[in-house]
């Protein structure tokens, strides 16, 4: 989450970070319910020194999702007809990163430059079924091609040769993105009714800012705090703006070994849990999104006690604040391989 922490690693390391996550939703609407079972790559990250004072990290993270099916039978001055929605895609994202020591260990600043790049599509189904069938269907896709910037500050503050104590500060700054959309309206035989498509439409990332607390004993224990905050509510979509709302987020959590030096197993494995709040960027109707999580895990150590094995369990509650939306439960289990090697170890004969 901050670039400016990856100097804070043993300058003697490389460690290989690769993540998935499943996913078990139910939803309802307040008259139907429904249970969805999905799964994605988390993320696929590395990291390791380029210099006692400079460290370097790059991956690749899934930055935005798409994903609906939902539809409904109306009936308008006596015309039946039948709406149907759906939505696929998303936006990945391609990063490299650099941090720099600029004083002892305590101070640190460091940069992100991502490639965004993916297609999102949103499907319209309308079929008139008074006096018999018509059917005109509505395609709108979205590519997005551009750079993201994330920036970081880190001040380490040593209480003891064990503890410290640790701020962050994270800053991504609003970009305009280079974009080519397209919205084309056809009939059932595929013939084009109306189509347009539209280079550099206007569609926005907000600017984000971000504050981290964290307290740390070595090899013990980890209690840290984030908060978020991202001006969604000046973004625009499809030149259009108002159409969102300004988004916080706060998130606390811990970690607890209870025996690092102990050769049994469970006294080296490490103990997790975390809890977090936000609000939903979007507005339907006026209306919005609250969310609430939970979380434990584990981190394993394998034979080397430097590379883990992390498992995470979540519990997520999506409450909407009128009845009009739909409610939404998630349970997500996720699987974490930290490959943690030290590869820059040079050994001198005497």
């Amino acid at each position: 989450m901050n670039p400016a922490s990856y100097t804070g690693m043993d300058s003697l390391t490389f460690i290989f970070d690769l993540g998935i996550a499943g996913q078990l939703s139910w939803f309802n609407d307040g008259a139907h319910g429904e249970r969805r079972l999905n799964g994605n790559l988390e993320y696929i990250a590395l990291q390791f020194p380029v210099h006692r004072r400079v460290a370097v990290s790059a991956g690749f993270l899934p930055y935005s999702y798409v994903g609906y099916n939902y539809g409904s039978e109306k009936i308008n001055e006596g015309i039946s007809y039948i709406e149907q929605f759906y939505g696929t895609g998303g936006l990945n994202e391609i990063y490299g990163g650099l941090s720099i020591d600029v004083w002892k260990k305590r101070l640190s600043v460091g940069a992100n430059i991502g490639y965004l790049f993916g297609r999102m599509t949103h499907n319209q189904i309308l079929r008139i079924t008074t006096e018999g069938e018509n059917i005109t269907y509505r395609l709108k896709e979205l590519d997005v091609d551009d750079i993201k910037l994330d920036f970081g500050l880190q001040y380490t503050h040593p209480f003891s040769a064990r503890e410290s104590f640790t701020l962050g500060v994270v800053y991504s700054p609003k970009m305009k993105l280079n974009t080519t959309s397209s919205d084309v309206f056809s009939n059932e035989s595929g013939a084009l009714l109306e189509g347009d498509t539209i280079k550099n439409q206007a569609f926005d990332i907000p600017h984000a800012i971000g504050l981290g607390l964290s307290y740390v004993k070595q090899n013990k224990l980890t209690l840290a705090t984030d908060f978020l905050y991202e001006n969604w509510g000046k973004v625009r979509f499809f030149d259009q703006s108002n159409e969102f709302k300004n988004r916080i987020r706060i998130a606390a959590g811990g970690e607890f070994i209870p025996d690092y030096q102990n050769r049994a197993f469970f006294s080296r494995v490490r103990y997790r849990a975390g809890i977090h709040y936000s609000n939903s960027y979007l507005m339907v109707n006026n209306a919005s999104y609250n969310e609430f999580g939970a979380s434990v895990g584990l981190g394993l150590p394998l034979v080397d006690n430097r590379s883990y094995l992390n498992l995470s369990f979540e519990y997520v509650k999506i409450k909407p604040n009128t009845r009009l939306l739909i409610d939404q439960q998630h349970f997500r289990f996720t699987v974490n391989y930290t490959f943690n090697e030290r590869w820059f170890f040079k050994f001198k004969v005497d």
